[in-house]
């Protein structure tokens, strides 16, 4: 089974994924730092250079290949679910984790991020506002399980995700 998490940038889905694969005994991927192996270059110089269609063409194809792989723990990019066919493959490979994040607690995790392109402007939370308006309906739409990440700890998000994976029978009982 696959686990992917989508979310907002900034939502937790890598350092999130990489507790829950612990935990679960599941190898982690970053579907990002994948594309990046694959493109031989930074997202951003690969999206500045070619555009983000050609991006979420790679992007696509990724997250395909590893919805069909072994069982993983696979934190998407922010973007991933802007296409309705990654959407699908994200479904159709197990089970998908929408960690929600206000665009106001986004912006307090972010605002000294200088790595994000989509961030890179003179309003960052209007920016964040806007996104979150777009994508959120598409993150719920992926998604079979939907987190609000708010303050909680790591550990406490990723006992919630288990949680409700087990009372929805994806994963046995602990007891």
């Amino acid at each position: 089974m696959i686990l992917s998490l989508v979310g907002m940038p900034g939502s937790g889905k890598s350092t999130v994924g990489r507790q829950l694969s612990r935990r679960l005994g599941l190898p982690f991927f970053d579907s990002d730092h994948l594309i990046e192996e694959r493109l031989g270059c930074s997202i951003r110089e690969y999206f500045a250079r070619e555009g983000e269609a050609a991006f979420r063409d790679v992007e696509e194809q990724v997250l395909r290949e590893l919805a069909q792989g072994p069982s993983a723990v696979v934190a998407t990019g922010g973007g991933a679910v802007v296409r309705p066919a990654t959407r699908e493959a994200l479904r159709a490979g197990g089970k998908v984790v929408y960690l929600r994040s206000s665009p106001e607690e986004l912006h307090r995790r972010l605002r000294h991020d200088t790595q994000r392109p989509l961030l890179q402007v003179a309003d960052p939370l209007a920016k964040l506002r806007a996104l979150h308006a777009e994508r959120d309906p598409l993150y719920r739409e992926a998604a079979h399980f939907h987190i609000e990440t708010g303050r909680p700890s790591v550990p406490t998000l990723v006992n919630m995700i288990l949680m409700q994976l087990e009372l929805a029978g994806v994963l046995p009982l602990q007891p």
